[in-house]
């Protein structure tokens, strides 16, 4: 006898039992097949016909019907509970979801070959098979028939195929939502750190404006310590900042100058000096007129001001980056604009770029853009899944360690946008096939095959057309698109 199945998340169930042919229960097959929507209106002969060549069967929920892999050979209409497909490999989504009411399984006239996914009762569940030996035998004693399930079959593609799609912009749209919150990170922790610092560093240079004043300087060494400091500044922007082994260096030099001049205090101003690109002959002129207690206090100040900028300016940086990201994210979507736009490609593949920088760390980045290139009118939008897909497959090509290469340029009447990646290529036996709907060479799991169908769909909208030539250590897919789009849409 078969063993209980057990299906993750759910109670075991027997495996269906297939019942005898029971003539005595035909009228009460024949009743339930009447309340099947697509067999409504058949003769009761046709009727009868089901009932007597179908193979009965129930199952108790949790019983599984079939696995994702199997051979499909029979064809179901559900009289009564629901049967649930789901992938095993894809993750835990419910691909169908099979009512009493429906024909489904293999039908006549289907190139199906297997099941796609794991079949399980989620509710007692009785059911007809009929084996696709018969059903030449079944067509030609239902006419009708064919009609009818090649609706069925229509319908099914076009829900299949819409679910396929949608579950492929959810899966962008989670890679494009990871890659987003790993760029605002950063800038962000950044800016957090910075505001942090900032409050504390306005304490200190509080309290070292108050040590300034209790050192009541006259109005003239007053004057001569501002000029001191804005020639130090000056000096500092003139020559910009120095190379770290020339920072460490005057480091030194500037912690000996101090000890010389018994400022104990060295540890805290001399970094801060020597980053700024301060000299020991620039400190002379201190000396000149404050003793060491004031010199240690005019630095001291002057040290905790620069901490403060820098600590500004690390803010300005990082918010400019969270802004450029906003930006990047705004012109990506073509938030409030039309459907149509005039697209400036180059930004456009530089806005994509930009949702994908986390990718990039070991990739280099070749660009090659025909100056002055026309815009092309388009769906911005839908342009913008297009280089996405095809900049992805490139970083999946190289595993995000290797080069890509974009060039724009004008062809004719056309303008033409490549994609290069140096990743091993794709095979020969297989370029052919990589446009069609749901093939795929990644991993289960990891792609449902309708990236580049979409790229393809998208750019036929547009009138254009895409090719890929590949060999190892070079791929590049073509999209030329129409500079006049006129009547296109």
């Amino acid at each position: 006898m078969t063993t209980q199945a057990t299906i993750p998340g759910f109670t075991t169930a027997p495996p269906p039992y297939r019942a005898p042919h029971e003539p005595a229960r035909v009228p009460e097959i024949v009743e339930a097949l009447k309340k099947i929507g697509p067999l409504h209106d058949l003769e009761e002969a046709e009727y009868e016909w089901l009932a007597t060549h179908g193979t009965e069967v129930f199952a108790e929920s949790g019983a599984v019907v079939f696995r994702e892999g199997e051979p499909a050979t029979k064809m179901t209409i559900l009289l009564k509970g629901e049967i649930y497909v789901r992938r095993e490999r894809g993750g835990p989504a419910a691909l169908f979801i099979g009512r009493s009411g429906l024909i489904t399984g293999l039908l006549p006239f289907s190139r199906m070959k297997a099941y796609g996914g794991l079949g399980y009762t989620s509710a007692p569940t009785w059911w007809l098979e009929f084996d696709r030996s018969i059903f030449a035998e079944m067509i030609k004693a239902i006419p009708s028939l064919t009609e009818r399930l090649v609706a069925i079959l229509l319908d099914r593609v076009r829900e299949i195929t819409r679910m396929e799609q949608q579950a492929e912009k959810l899966n962008a749209l989670g890679k494009l939502a990871g890659n987003l919150a790993h760029e605002l990170n950063n800038p962000a922790s950044a800016a957090q750190r910075s505001a942090a610092g900032v409050l504390e560093e306005l304490r200190v240079y509080g309290h070292e404006r108050f040590n300034l004043g209790r050192l009541c300087l006259d109005p003239e060494k007053t004057e001569k310590v501002l000029a001191w400091e804005d020639q130090v500044r000056a000096e500092a922007k003139r020559q910009g900042k120095p190379a770290e082994t020339e920072q460490t260096r005057r480091e030194d030099e500037i912690v000996s100058w101090l000890h010389r001049h018994d400022i104990l205090e060295s540890w805290h101003i001399a970094p801060e000096l020597a980053e700024f690109g301060v000299v020991p002959d620039q400190l002379e002129a201190l000396a000149g007129f404050l003793d060491p207690g004031a010199i240690a206090v005019v630095l001291s100040q002057f040290t905790s001001s620069l901490r403060t900028e820098r600590i500004a300016e690390a803010m300005l940086d990082s918010t400019a980056r969270i802004f450029d990201l906003i930006r990047a994210i705004k012109d990506y979507s073509y938030m409030d604009q039309m459907p149509i736009q005039e697209v400036d490609v180059p930004q456009s593949l530089e806005n994509t770029l930009a949702m994908v920088t986390s990718r990039l760390r070991k990739v280099e980045v070749i660009r090659d853009y025909e100056p002055h290139l026309p815009c092309v009118s388009a769906y911005g939008r839908e342009l913008n899944q297009v280089w996405t897909a095809l900049i992805e497959n490139a970083l999946d090509a190289v595993q995000d360690e290797g080069e890509i290469k974009l060039i724009v340029r004008t062809a004719g009447d056309m303008l033409l946008i490549e994609v290069w990646d140096n990743g091993p290529g794709i095979p020969l036996e297989l370029q052919g096939r990589i446009f069609e709907p749901f093939f795929t060479t990644k991993a289960p799991g990891s792609g449902l095959g309708l990236g580049l169908d979409a790229v393809s769909r998208i750019v036929r909208m547009h009138r254009g057309f895409v090719t890929v030539q590949s060999k190892p250590g070079s791929t590049c897919f073509q999209i030329r698109l129409p500079l006049q789009q006129v009547q296109a849409y």
